[in-house]
């Protein structure tokens, strides 16, 4: 049975996928914080090890050198102390010293030449440089100076040790050297390699283990974590990481945790808020109809009734275009780059202005609004926007006050900032509520504020705008006492691109 071309098509797409699919899998795992870690690791331990090699045999054969050499030095010495007795190099020879050295010679597998005072070879060991003269600088610096010269020739892998020869009478007579190869100790060194090698593989392996098993533990710790935040991001926002391990790891959950429960505070305001909206642009809606169709229904309606119905329709329309007005604030507040129309104001003259427009409101309430203000001030601020700011603070304290009640709103600066202070006798807030208040669509009180008119966003645009200007705002609340809300702006606006962040000092 033949394949026709499609089959064949189709078959080796499916072959290409595959390959592609293994090929993804394996660099999935080789880029994987696991198995770099374990690299990373493995050649830690891997130089680790060739350094302590290097040292250890190093250190280890410079101290049998060392050893031997200073074996040598006293063997040699003590030769030399045989010809102490003599006066002459011959007369030594005649009572049998030499014999005593070539027999020393054979014994320890070392080389003996006795040199006279004319650097000629008279005792040769090995015989082979029997009559010979031999000069270099370790006979002479022996010969003339009465000095002890010992020397390791590593090329050869060979010792020399150079003593001169004191005579009865306390003078320099000869020298005698002598030679010793190493051969020994490199045989010894070969074994100590072979143990080195060997205690090195084995550490190898059971580092390897136990790097392999400690990644493995904590890659499942990691796995975990990965499982819950997959959940999460699969829209089970409910899941939360375990607060245990190390510390890095309790700190991981401890954040994570922290923000999915602002994410659902935020989420929930938003659904709250959304119906709160919902609510407060249709209940203007609904009382105009309401009062339109009152009005249709009464064919001769008296002018003042006309008047009256008109007045709350007015108030009505207010009310949805202070709430309009918020929600496109807002969204213009969520673009990337919003545009400041930055101009130097005085600042004494347009709070005043923001005050006088409040008067009514707080009159309302019997509510006293003062005015103090330290020192003329002149800022580089956006008007409209700053208008804004303290119209909403304002605004709030005149709201949230008790009636017969007071708002203190000050003005101060210094050499750098200006500082807008707003104080009321006011309900307060509770402390819990205290961090949540800028928050957008967040109430503390979501009966009061549909009484008056809030939807939870003013504070939001508030803190927006003065960050905006690179300022801060921070409030002082108890609850029952009052709040006091304080601004701090720089009077000369920086643009963004030369702007550095301002510290959240006190203020």
């Amino acid at each position: 049975m033949f394949k026709n071309h499609n089959d064949i098509d189709v078959e080796k797409e499916e072959n290409d996928n595959q390959l592609k699919k293994y090929a993804g899998n394996f660099f999935k795992v080789i880029n994987s914080t696991k198995v770099e870690t374990f690299i990373i690791l493995v050649i830690i331990l891997l130089a680790s090890l060739f350094t302590v090699e290097k040292c250890t045999s190093h250190f280890l054969i410079r101290g049998m050198v060392e050893n031997e050499l200073a074996s040598l030095q006293t063997s040699t010495a003590v030769m030399a102390n045989e010809f102490s007795e003599y006066l002459t190099i011959h007369d030594a020879e005649k009572d049998g010293v030499y014999d005593l050295l070539k027999h020393y010679s054979a014994m320890n597998y070392m080389r003996i030449r006795v040199i006279d005072e004319r650097f000629v070879i008279v005792l040769d060991s090995y015989y082979t440089e029997y009559s010979r003269s031999m000069i270099n600088p370790n006979v002479l610096n022996s010969y003339k100076n009465k000095k002890n010269v010992f020397e390791y020739n590593k090329k050869l892998n060979s010792i020399e040790a150079v003593v001169p020869i004191i005579n009865s009478e306390n003078a320099t007579c000869g020298v005698i050297v002598t030679d010793m190869s190493l051969t020994k100790i490199l045989s010894y060194k070969k074994s100590i390699y072979n143990n080195i090698y060997t205690a090195i593989i084995a550490v190898m392996i059971v580092s390897i283990s136990l790097i392999y098993l400690i990644i493995s533990v904590t890659s499942k710790r990691y796995k975990k974590l990965y499982q819950v935040i997959e959940e999460v991001a699969a829209g089970h926002v409910d899941k939360r990481l375990p607060v245990k391990g190390s510390t890095e790891m309790k700190e991981l959950a401890t954040h994570f945790n922290t923000v999915m429960d602002k994410a659902n505070s935020l989420d929930e305001s938003r659904q709250e808020f959304v119906s709160n909206v919902s609510h407060e642009l249709k209940t203007p809606i609904t009382s105009i109809k309401v009062l339109a169709d009152s009005l249709n229904m009464q064919e001769d309606a008296p002018i003042e009734l006309y008047k009256e119905f008109m007045q709350d329709i007015v108030e009505e329309i207010d009310r949805e275009s202070k709430i309009i007005d918020d929600l496109l604030t807002l969204v213009r507040m969520d673009k990337k780059a919003v545009a400041l129309n930055i101009a130097s104001i005085n600042l004494n003259e347009l709070m005043e202005l923001v005050l006088k427009r409040l008067k009514p409101i707080a009159e309302k309430k019997n509510v006293e609004i003062l005015f103090e203000s330290f020192r003329p001030v002149v800022a580089e601020v956006d008007e409209v926007k700053f208008t804004q700011v303290v119209s909403n603070l304002v605004e709030n304290a005149i709201k949230y006050n008790n009636n017969d009640g007071w708002v203190h709103v000050s003005l101060n600066a210094d050499y750098q900032y200006f500082y807008v202070r707003v104080e009321d006798s006011g309900i307060g807030i509770p402390k819990e509520s205290q961090e949540l208040v800028f928050d957008r669509f967040y109430r503390v009180d979501k009966a009061r504020s549909r009484e008056t008119g809030g939807t939870g966003l003013g504070l939001a645009i508030v803190q927006n705008i003065i960050l905006m200007h690179h300022g801060i705002i921070k409030l002082y609340s108890e609850e029952g006492q009052g709040t006091t809300f304080t601004v701090r702006i720089p009077l000369n606006y920086v643009n963004e691109n030369n702007h550095v962040s301002i510290k959240e000092d006190k203020l």
